[in-house]
């Protein structure tokens, strides 16, 4: 089903992430947006982080990276190429942002200054990170604007952001992060509001600059179809804890956790037919105020059983598989599982079936 990308040969991880878990004060108590989330990302692979909004995933990438308000508390260890971050302040990450981690953000109308040129914008980090003069700035911001397939990327250097399309803006915001040569690139949401022509371009450019330059990038979408084939591994999120995550292929073949099978099952399809109802995940993601006592996913999981309302499922592996994880007492395949989809495919196919006629074929 999927086509998992070739990766260069293991040198270890760039980052590592022990028991994270951020919080933030809010009027109605603690928020706990990331719970005891671990992971580690090799270089020169790709990581795709999946999981519906309000699951954790903007919250953990800007926790790793440190941009994080004044109401927000993490705890936690996060090693980047072997040094512990740990308490540090803004200057410190400052001088890493950009040329050992860069993020490309979701919106790019935001997250460019709207009353500033394009090439100020790529030039500004190049001469404070990489003291470039002026020339030799607009020199390498041009021939980055012309890496990422911007057309008459001299002339565009000069123009605003409102002067260009969403695919275009996008591309900008992929040169910006991309200016000073970052190690490890976070792309949260990098196609959101693009039509699917323009999302299939943007995802093959951070392909291929990933490749060429060897980087770490972690791929944050809602949709499993966007790092079917663009990742090496999966992590799927839910109410801010990881509960499932596995190599692309292992995780496509033989998922166990009953939110990834339904991520997936709320894809459309182009081999459905035309007016087919798309499936969604009833009900809503929980309160991380007050979380529920047992596993999170419960109210809206068709195969809960009273274990689940109790007693909250720790990530444990796949037997013989130490390298796919997931957390959940009754995984799709199990026995208990496949007896509850026999009985909803029964009831779903005697609802379908109409009443045979009377003796008179009425």
């Amino acid at each position: 089903m999927t086509t998992e990308p070739a990766g260069p040969p293991d040198q270890g991880p760039i980052l590592e992430v022990e028991d994270l878990t951020t919080t933030f004060s809010s009027p109605r108590g603690k928020v706990r947006a990331v719970d005891g989330v671990s992971l580690s990302i090799e270089r020169g692979r790709t990581l795709g982080l999946v999981g519906e909004s309000g699951s954790g995933k903007s919250v953990l990438s800007r926790s790793i990276m440190g941009l994080l308000g004044s109401t927000a508390e993490r705890t936690g260890r996060i090693t980047f190429e072997g040094q512990e971050l740990g308490d540090w302040g803004d200057d410190e990450y400052r001088s890493m942002w950009g040329t050992e981690m860069a993020m490309i953000f979701q919106d790019p109308m935001t997250a460019l200054n709207p009353v500033m040129r394009i090439g100020r914008q790529i030039t500004e980090s190049l001469r404070f990170h990489l003291d470039m003069d002026a020339s030799t700035a607009k020199e390498t911001a041009v021939a980055l604007l012309r890496s990422v397939r911007i057309p008459e990327p001299e002339k565009r250097f000069g123009t605003y952001p409102h002067e260009m399309s969403g695919g275009m803006r996008q591309r900008v915001v992929i040169a910006v992060a991309l200016a000073c040569g970052p190690k490890l690139l976070f792309a949260d949401e990098p196609t959101t509001a693009l039509d699917v022509t323009v999302q299939a371009q943007v995802l093959d450019l951070l392909d291929e600059q990933q490749r060429e330059r060897y980087m770490a990038m972690v791929l944050v979408t809602h949709d499993l179809g966007v790092v079917a084939g663009r990742a090496h591994e999966i992590a799927v999120m839910y109410a801010g804890r990881i509960v499932e995550t596995a190599p692309t292929r292992r995780l496509f073949a033989d998922m166990k956790m009953p939110y990834t099978e339904a991520l997936l099952s709320a894809i459309p399809r182009l081999s459905d037919p035309a007016h087919t109802r798309l499936l969604a995940i009833g009900g809503r993601p929980p309160d991380l105020v007050n979380p529920p006592q047992g596993c999170a996913f419960t109210p809206r999981c068709p195969y809960a059983r009273e274990r689940c309302h109790e007693e909250r499922p720790e990530l444990r592996a796949v037997e013989g598989d130490p390298s796919h994880l997931f957390a959940c007492h009754y995984p799709v395949d199990s026995q208990e599982t496949l007896e509850i989809k026999d009985q909803l495919a029964a009831r779903k196919l005697l609802a379908t079936t109409p009443p045979p006629e009377d003796h008179d074929g009425r």
